[in-house]
């Protein structure tokens, strides 16, 4: 086998594990350039009228002829969802401690946390209206609500899961329970923790929007909902495009922070 060495210090990567790895990191974007050369043509085939699907290229046409209400609004959105994530990462983390403290506190608020997770955060968003006006504040909760139910679970799960055998010798050779949480829960969590992230970011997204269609004058979601009503659909395509690529790069930041920060967990998935 012809071996390929990158430079001195570096292990050596055989030619087909360094093409295949090639070919991974770029299907993505070959993907991705193959799904909008269909969309294109099926749309050209099916002479669809814009006004119901309108074509990759109308669409980037539209992003370009409204660059400046797209850009700004785009930023009001990151900026309601990264405060609401924020938020709920700190929230989460906390409330998810203390539940996974107890088996007894997590058998008794588990349920309650369900309960409220299953009530419609679209359902919520009147409320926090009444409560706080229409503006960023009902969306940065929205965002907060609808995202931080998956860190509590899973930061929760990590400490609730603990084997009991390992608990028992722990305490056989004298450790306190505040020192088998610190020791061995909160390590053994961290990787539930930084894996609920990925889930976490996607969902503020979905909260910021839904309440900027609702209960705000700013951000993608008003301005999708202003185009809808003056049937700009490429506008509304836009807009959400732009949600899709503020997503795939905060999904791309939590990830990068979870490799970074738990790889310890994923050694045996790294080494393939």
């Amino acid at each position: 086998m012809t071996i390929v060495t990158e430079r001195p210090g570096t292990p050596a990567v055989s030619k087909p594990r360094a093409l295949r790895i090639s070919w991974v990191r770029a299907a993505p974007w070959l993907y991705t350039i193959g799904l909008f050369l269909i969309w294109e043509l099926l749309v050209i085939a099916l002479q669809m009228p814009q006004t119901i699907l309108p074509a990759p290229s109308r669409i980037f046409q539209a992003i370009v002829q409204y660059w400046s209400p797209i850009w700004k609004n785009s930023l009001q959105t990151l900026f309601t969802t990264t405060l609401g994530f924020g938020l709920a990462v700190v929230g989460g983390l906390a409330i998810g401690l203390f539940i996974g403290w107890s088996k007894t506190i997590y058998a008794g608020l588990y349920p309650l946390m369900i309960g409220f997770n299953a009530i419609p955060k679209v359902a919520v968003v009147p409320i926090l209206v009444i409560w706080f006006g229409i503006g960023t504040i009902p969306a940065v909760i929205t965002a907060f609500l609808i995202s931080f139910f998956p860190i509590v679970v899973n930061v929760a799960t990590g400490l609730a899961t603990i084997e009991p055998e390992t608990e028992d010798v722990l305490r056989a050779l004298g450790a306190r329970k505040i020192d088998i949480m610190l020791k061995v829960g909160v390590p053994r969590s961290m990787p539930y923790f930084f894996g609920s992230l990925k889930i976490a970011i996607t969902l503020a997204f979905v909260g910021s929007v839904l309440s900027e269609t609702v209960a705000a004058n700013y951000g993608l979601g008003n301005m999708m909902s202003s185009a809808q009503s003056q049937f700009n659909v490429p506008l509304v395509f836009a807009g959400l495009l732009m949600l899709a690529v503020e997503g795939i790069a905060m999904y791309a930041l939590m990830a990068w922070i979870e490799r970074r920060m738990t790889g310890w967990a994923h050694r045996s998935t790294m080494a393939h």
